[in-house]
């Protein structure tokens, strides 16, 4: 496709990570204050999230503001264990009741979440929808937490196969900024199937970033997020201030 038949100048795809996804409002902040600001956002699992409160209207700090406030406890619930250990349906009850759309395609900016088809065995890439529903499915880890049915199919989080969702941007923009917020980190031990579960999905999601940076434009991965275990909600402020300092610390020609 011909450069100037795309569609949108500058796509931005906000991958998973969990609590690191602090890390995405910092990065899109300190974006903003060298005037860099997507025309349409790809996001998955907590790169949904963040993406769905900047789609909407709020800025990074605001959104951060808002989401800060709810640790993992608050959005989370135990759940009879037949398809997952716990239910992420508080989330959609209350925090995703802090942005004021309903559907995926009534956003202000373009947004696109991956999820995971779990019965087809294939990723798809949203455009349409109900919101809440989706952006859970999108943030459910296999195990961890349960499926999300959409349409008569389950869905869970879409980093099982697209963990930085490049791939539906690259056709549509010009410019491509991916950022990944999981970069792997040693751990001394495992306490509890909670930990097994998220430390699982994290290993196996993480081989394919490698790939990603000749996809996109501009490769973002704050090394530090390392320090931070993708459940950890306690320390928001320093994972945000990781993302923000990185990127400002950049030098981005676009």
């Amino acid at each position: 496709m011909a450069k100037s038949e795309k569609k949108y100048n500058l796509g931005i795809a906000l991958g998973g990570g969990g609590a690191r996804g602090f890390a995405h409002l910092g990065v899109l902040q300190a974006l903003n204050e060298k005037g860099i600001k997507p025309d349409v956002i790809s996001g998955v699992s907590a790169g949904a999230i963040a993406g769905a409160f900047i789609a909407s209207g709020h800025s990074p700090r605001e959104a951060f503001d808002i989401i800060k406030e709810y640790r993992f406890t608050a959005i989370s619930e135990l759940n009879i264990p037949k398809t997952g250990l716990l239910s992420s349906a508080k989330m959609k009850s209350r925090m995703l009741k802090k942005i004021p759309v309903n559907k995926l395609e009534d956003l202000e900016i373009p947004l696109i979440i991956c999820v995971s088809n779990m019965l087809d065995g294939k990723p798809e890439y949203l455009t349409e929808g109900p919101l809440a529903d989706i952006i859970q499915a999108s943030a459910s880890i296999p195990v961890l937490f349960s499926p999300v049915e959409l349409h008569g199919k389950l869905y869970s989080d879409g980093g099982i196969f697209d963990n930085v969702p490049i791939k539906p941007l690259k056709k549509h923009c010009e410019k491509v900024i991916g950022v990944s917020i999981s970069p792997i980190q040693e751990i001394k031990e495992l306490t509890n199937l909670i930990q097994v579960a998220t430390r699982m999905f994290q290993l196996a999601v993480n081989p394919s970033n490698g790939e990603l940076k000749g996809m996109c434009d501009v490769y973002i991965e704050p090394p530090e997020l390392v320090n931070y275990d993708i459940m950890d909600t306690k320390h928001a402020q320093q994972i945000f201030d990781i993302g923000y300092d990185h990127v400002m610390k950049m030098d981005i020609d676009l």
